[in-house]
Formats: structure tokens, C-alpha cells, sequence
């Protein structure tokens, strides 16, 4: 596990999920709130993948150049922002939208029927 991790559990549920993670999710919040499109998660999430390395290297001496912790991290981040971005997105459409679209589920919606 500190393989994958580059450090300690602790500092991965605090460093990643806990701060970075806050970070990810209002970055995913914010690109579906300005309707960008889904692709612009990619660059968001590459670079708090980085200040998420950097962050455990500066605080915690975890390897700042491991490239598994770090594609390890990066995908935690990019499944929370897509998470955010998705979440966001529905509840826009509905919200905005309600003569149009319904809520169906909590990752979806679809056309109002009549």
C-alpha cells in the first residue's frame, strides 16, 4: 500500500481526499456552472494532482517525483471532479430547465413527457 500511496494512509485521507479532494469537487462545481465542457477536467485535475504530490512532499517527506502515487492520486481526484462536474450539471438542467428536463436518478435527466 505505501507503494501505491507514496506515504501513509493518514496523509493520504487528509492531504488527497480531505483538502485536495474539497478542492477537486468546487473545481468540478465550477466548470459545470460556466457549462464548460467535461474534457476541461483533464488540465484541472493534472495540476491539483501536483500541488497534491508537492503538498505530501513539503509537509509529510513523501516522494515528490513518484510517478504511481502520483497517477494514483490523480485518479482519485479526476473520479471526485467528475463526480462534482456531473452532479452540477444535472442539477442545473433541471433547475434551470424544468418545463424541459426531470431529475432521473441522481446522475441524469430526461425530457418532461407531453
Amino acid at each position: 500500500m505505501q507503494d501505491i500511496l507514496g506515504s501513509s494512509v493518514p496523509v493520504f485521507i487528509g492531504i488527497t481526499l480531505v483538502i485536495m479532494g474539497f478542492a477537486t469537487y468546487m473545481a468540478g462545481q465550477a466548470l459545470a456552472a460556466m457549462w464548460r465542457p467535461a474534457w476541461q477536467i483533464v488540465p484541472y485535475v493534472i495540476l491539483l494532482g501536483m500541488a497534491d504530490r508537492f503538498l505530501a512532499w513539503a509537509l509529510f517527506q513523501a516522494p515528490l517525483f513518484a510517478f504511481v502515487p502520483y497517477l494514483f492520486d490523480t485518479l482519485v481526484l479526476a473520479i471526485i471532479c467528475l463526480t462534482a462536474y456531473r452532479l452540477t450539471r444535472v442539477r442545473r438542467m433541471v433547475s434551470q430547465y424544468p418545463w424541459v428536463y426531470e431529475r432521473a436518478g441522481l446522475f441524469g435527466w430526461r425530457e418532461r413527457a407531453g
